[in-house]
């Protein structure tokens, strides 16, 4: 598995909304793993959470996750993203979700009553797939 940065190619293609699965850790050392919006900044993603959601809690006690980011168009077409969620902060106007709503459909988000949270997902190594085989 290669080592981080990404090349420019996964950079790009990260940029983009694309639907993603982030994967946590459960006690029991089984995978916890749930659909997410992502954005990629500056070499880590940002993930955004309702307070109350376990994945939250899950990496408040381990902090390792991967999140895996699907082509749109050709889900065979991924890029999977593995280490640690560095930071996890309150997002209590919510600004975080809602550059991830903006991301992702171009308006701020609509549920607004619910208490959210951020975390920075900071990946040590990544690993892709296309149609051409491993990526790059």
């Amino acid at each position: 598995m290669p080592a981080v940065p990404v090349p420019a190619e996964v950079e790009e293609f990260l940029s983009l909304p694309h639907p993603a699965v982030v994967a946590t850790i459960r006690p029991d050392g089984s995978p916890h793993s749930v659909a997410t919006w992502y954005l990629w900044e500056s070499g880590r993603a940002l993930l955004n959470m309702d307070a109350s959601r376990l994945r939250l809690s899950l990496l408040r006690r381990d902090p390792r996750a991967s999140l895996t980011v699907l082509d749109r168009e050709d889900w065979y077409r991924h890029v999977s993203l593995i280490g640690r969620v560095v930071s996890i902060e309150d997002d209590p106007d919510l600004a975080g979700i809602d550059r991830l709503a903006r991301h992702y459909t171009g308006k701020p988000f609509g549920r607004r009553q619910t208490a959210r949270v951020n975390a920075w997902l900071e990946p040590d190594r990544w690993h892709g797939w296309s149609d051409a085989g491993p990526w790059p």
